[in-house]
């Protein structure tokens, strides 16, 4: 039996000192400084095994972080692990006390494509923190292949255009992580955000919804739903690539900033379909007649074929287990919800009688959760607007 632990953290914007990320936005050495202590200290309480990481502008300014981090950590375990020459020392408490550090940890970074370097207009990838190592090279889904074209039909019959993305917001990273004798997929995604997309005309310097002086309710609802089909498309990308690994059989974890909680639609499309409790009473796809119905075969193989390729929310396990009905894991426009995921494969159901483990607990570190409705929004850029999330797994079968 093997234990772990894997979290997702959107550090909210973490780039080095004197560098403007967003326009007229940047950190001074002492604010940068902040932003790795504050940083440092959750990822040591956290003490995850793996973290996927958003907002991450810099592969640098993260390994500062994690080196703060084992620094403390060290110093955490000095003061809390006794020596050998203690007769105590083997005592099962201090292993729990003690942190692993990520000295030996293997570290993947996705930058953006889209980030061109050009101070006040740069953008974040994603990275992946691994305490036991890859087992492959690790995989960026961001410039696609083939263009995505979503074709669309008016209501009655008729072509009513498509919608075509050849690139994704923000990169999804891919890897292969040795876990317990299994190996594990794990995805780390940030999708569309829910800021409106606006379009600036030719000529112009911004859109003209842009401008909150001459408020424009319908064109920025229009620019709310762009950004809503473009974070649709990208959780389709996402759930194409989850879908091959999971025909291959292989386990899979998907961690990340969703930007939409989990009975939204990019969040379904992402999990996939739970199928229903019966489809013999269910007309045929085919039916000729009203008593063309599914079989109890075909009822049957529906349902397996639905769940073989379903993932499960850690937080909804959780919230089974624990008798909750909320977890919250951001602020945004002083509304507290639950944006930020983990999702486990069918192997880790704990219904599922040919399960490899399960998830024993769920933890969100959510107290510093403010934005800006809060009185106190001007004084918390240098922490994040989310909270950290961590799935406390077991592992009981090696492949």
């Amino acid at each position: 039996m093997t234990r772990f632990t894997i979290a997702s953290f959107n550090v909210k914007n973490l780039i080095g000192a004197d560098k403007e990320y967003y326009r007229f936005q940047s950190y001074t050495p002492e604010e940068y400084a902040w932003k790795v202590d504050w940083m440092a200290d959750q990822l040591l309480s956290m003490d995850a095994d793996i973290v996927g990481f958003q907002e991450i502008f810099e592969e640098d300014a993260l390994r500062d972080v994690i080196t703060e981090t084992d620094s403390r950590g060290a110093e955490l375990n000095d003061a809390v692990i006794p020596g050998r020459d203690k007769r105590y020392h083997r005592k099962a408490i201090f292993k729990k006390l003690g942190f692993d550090g990520y000295k030996d940890a293997a570290l993947a970074f996705a930058p953006n494509v889209n980030d061109t370097g050009e101070p006040g207009k740069r953008r974040p990838g994603v990275a992946i923190l691994s305490r036991f190592g890859f087992a492959e090279a690790p995989e960026i889904i961001q410039e696609l292949e083939e263009p995505v074209s979503i074709p669309f039909q008016e209501l009655g019959g008729g072509d009513a255009g498509s919608f075509t993305i050849t690139k994704i917001s923000r990169p999804i990273l891919k890897v292969r992580i040795p876990v317990g004798g299994q190996v594990i997929t794990v995805f780390n995604c940030h999708l569309k955000s829910k800021l409106g997309e606006l379009i600036t005309p030719e000529g112009a310097d911004h859109a003209p919804e842009a401008d909150l002086t001459s408020y424009d309710a319908v064109g920025r609802a229009l620019g709310a739903m762009r950004a809503a089909v473009r974070r649709m498309a990208e959780a389709w990308v996402l759930r194409r690539a989850i879908v091959a690994e999971l025909e291959m059989g292989r386990p899979v974890m998907v961690t990340g900033d969703f930007n939409d909680g989990e009975h939204a639609v990019s969040s379904e499309i992402i999990s996939g379909e739970a199928p229903f409790k019966n489809y013999s009473w269910m007309l045929r796809h085919d039916a000729e007649t009203p008593r063309d119905r599914y079989s109890p075969e075909e009822d049957a193989q529906i349902r397996a074929d639905m769940l073989k390729l379903q993932l499960t929310p850690a937080e909804k396990l959780f919230v089974r287990k624990s008798l909750r009905d909320m977890v919250y894991t951001t602020a945004f426009g002083g509304v507290h919800e639950s944006i930020d995921q983990i999702y486990l494969s069918q192997q880790f159901h704990p219904d599922n009688a040919a399960k490899i483990g399960e998830m024993e607990y769920f933890s969100v570190f959510n107290d510093h959760l403010t934005d800006g409705s809060h009185p106190e929004a001007p004084y918390n850029k240098l922490a994040s607007d989310h909270g950290q999330i961590i799935a406390h797994m077991r592992i009981d079968k090696t492949s």
